[in-house]
């Protein structure tokens, strides 16, 4: 695998999105070297922080043969940080990860610890109203990415994938949950016991407390 791609975006105005009415998901590819921060790289911007942004979701990747599918499903050609991610790479369908991987790429090390749930804000950059449900049914997510290890990263890089070896789920698995109802004490304590973002483990503490109720 190889990092195709390094993207950056600047806050912009946006229709029919957020209340900001501004966004950063319309990300361009950047030449040379790039720093990743514990919080991500630096410079690019995060507006909507209640969902996106964070130590657990510093980074998002999205990857050549998910683009090449959305391409055949749309007939058209997507240029890299289409989706809004930081990091485009080859050669890995981002359904087939699993929460707790690590991405060796340059000098940093990434973790894997959310699935891309589908918002407004997609649907308007991609100019369909539509976009979330076909979003939704194309569970093709990509995956946000806390920061292991600091360091610099240049498109063309090497990226090796590390699997995890402890109880975990795979984003496939956490994207479908997000819309599925009354998840058993079971299927919640699982994801519990994996190391999924801050905003995702909140949400299944809840749950749980619920069930407790």
């Amino acid at each position: 695998m190889k990092l195709i791609s390094v993207n950056v975006g600047q806050e912009r105005s946006i229709k029919e999105a957020g209340k900001s009415g501004t966004t950063g998901i319309y990300k361009l590819p950047v030449s040379g070297p790039v720093q990743i921060g514990r919080l991500g790289i630096p410079g690019d911007a995060v507006v909507d922080t209640k969902n996106h942004g964070g130590a657990d979701q510093a980074i998002y990747i999205y990857t050549e043969p998910d683009y090449a599918w959305w391409g055949r499903e749309l007939d058209t050609e997507m240029p890299p940080g289409t989706f809004g991610e930081n990091l485009t790479i080859s050669e890995l369908e981002s359904a087939t990860v699993t929460i707790g991987d690590s991405l060796h790429i340059g000098e940093a090390i990434l973790q894997v610890a959310a699935a891309r749930i589908p918002c407004k804000t997609l649907a308007a950059r991609m100019g369909d109203a539509h976009f979330i449900k076909r979003f939704r049914e194309g569970e093709r997510p990509g995956m946000y990415c806390r920061v292991l290890q600091e360091g610099r990263v240049q498109a063309g890089q090497a990226v090796r994938l590390e699997r995890y070896e402890g109880r975990t789920v795979t984003i496939l698995e956490m994207f479908r949950d997000f819309y599925a109802e009354n998840p058993t004490e079971a299927e919640i304590r699982r994801y519990l016991e994996a190391p999924i973002a801050s905003r995702a483990r909140a949400d299944k503490e809840k749950q749980l407390a619920k069930l407790k109720r």
